[in-house]
């Protein structure tokens, strides 16, 4: 299944989207570092020089939706707080080695994120590159447990892997393109907590294979997805002629991650039981419509077709009309961004709708046949795409 980028175009943002062939090789591979001479400060004295990112007070551990509430919560605080970036470290990295390191991002988005690398084009320069450094280090994150080195990734990796994203929130960035991230903090309002949240994400997919209730399903498409809104959102920025409520256009973000997964979980499910004996779809809601987990390894065949059988059928229809409503929730909100980041946006949520249109064109059968969007109504898209965002209909 592919995570999707959410305000990046795909998260596996499902294993993301690798290219059939690369123009050019660039090596994004994170490293698990041995120890550093520092420790995590995990005891909120960071001596002044920014905000803490420490999580040693928090005692109450959260689950479903409760988790997203929490960061969004988080996000709007450092977004209200630090509307200029977070008080950081000045970087012992040079301009020319930062600029270098962007440029490697925007690189490694226009290779795998083509589509939406196309949208940052109409940002600023300086947006842009957050956005390309924001992508990176989710593609990287999301590389640890799938990406070519996955089958050696334990729990403890990504301990250290969220160590060092402790260190690069405190202005002390393992490497260039950790800088990159660094210094996009120093311009934009960024809260540490969605990343935090992403690497929980990486240790779900380790060990959990099936989620039993929708609410489970919820908190991993929110730390796998929604996550990439809430990083996004502050680079994005808000139309200001936008005087409502900051949490409208955040739940907005975290209304279309959510709508992008559940997509990918709907597109994917023969791939992921047969590839990696995996069942995103919550097993409750399969019981319901009388469909078992050997059913699922069955395709759910009917005995009078070379198709699913009707419960499939009705069981996607309700999968299919509640990712809708995630994507028709997520529609006020994004009008609302800032004009430049407007069509990024829509290309990503105009482009996922058609999958699930793809899907019931498939008659519902997940299993045999892939639900995809061709490059020619992709590129047919990115017009209507343009054309919302350049005219949103919550301000008519």
């Amino acid at each position: 299944m592919q995570r999707p980028v959410c305000l990046r175009q795909h998260h596996k943002a499902a294993r993301l989207d690798r290219p059939r062939s690369a123009v050019r090789q660039i090596s994004i591979t994170a490293t698990i570092a041995p120890e550093r001479p520092w420790s995590v400060n995990n005891n909120n004295n960071n001596n002044g020089s920014g905000p803490s990112t420490s999580s040693a007070t928090t005692t109450t551990i959260l689950q479903g939706k409760a988790v997203e509430e929490y960061a969004m919560w988080k996000c709007i605080e450092s977004h209200q707080r630090y509307p200029k970036g977070l008080p950081l470290p000045k970087l012992q990295w040079s301009s020319a080695v930062l600029d270098d390191a962007y440029a490697r991002c925007g690189e490694v988005t226009a290779e795998y994120a083509k589509t939406f690398y196309l949208g940052t084009q109409l940002m600023t320069p300086v947006q842009a590159k957050a956005i390309w450094a924001i992508y990176v280090w989710c593609r990287r994150t999301d590389e640890l447990v799938d990406g070519p080195n996955a089958s050696k990734i334990t729990p403890k990796a990504l301990d250290r892997w969220e160590e060092r994203l402790e260190a690069i929130f405190e202005g002390r960035p393992y490497d260039v393109l950790d800088a990159a991230l660094t210094d996009t903090l120093t311009q934009f309002p960024l809260d540490i907590q969605p990343f935090r949240d992403m690497i929980e994400g990486m240790r779900m997919d380790l060990v959990k294979t099936r989620y039993e209730t929708f609410d489970e399903l919820y908190e991993y498409c929110y730390r796998v997805a929604g996550t990439v809104g809430l990083m996004s959102m502050p680079v994005m920025g808000i139309d200001p002629s936008y005087k409502g409520p900051m949490e409208k256009v955040y739940r907005a973000a975290l209304a279309l991650g959510t709508a992008n997964q559940l997509t990918n979980i709907l597109r994917d499910v023969g791939e992921d039981i047969k590839q990696r004996n995996r069942i995103y779809v919550p097993m409750q809601e399969l019981r319901e419509y009388g469909i078992s987990e050997e059913d699922l390894l069955a395709h759910v065949h009917s005995p009078s077709s070379s198709g699913v059988d009707d419960r499939w059928r009705a069981f996607m229809k309700f999968q299919i009309e509640r990712s809708q409503q995630y994507f028709r929730d997520a529609e006020s909100g994004v009008d609302w961004l800032d004009g430049k980041a407007r069509w990024p946006v829509w290309s990503a949520l105009i482009l996922y709708r058609q999958i699930l249109d793809a899907i019931q064109r498939n008659d519902y059968d997940n299993f045999t046949k892939r639900a995809y969007v061709p490059k020619w109504k992709k590129f047919a898209s990115l017009p209507m795409a343009f054309s919302r965002a350049m005219m949103p209909m919550s301000k008519e």
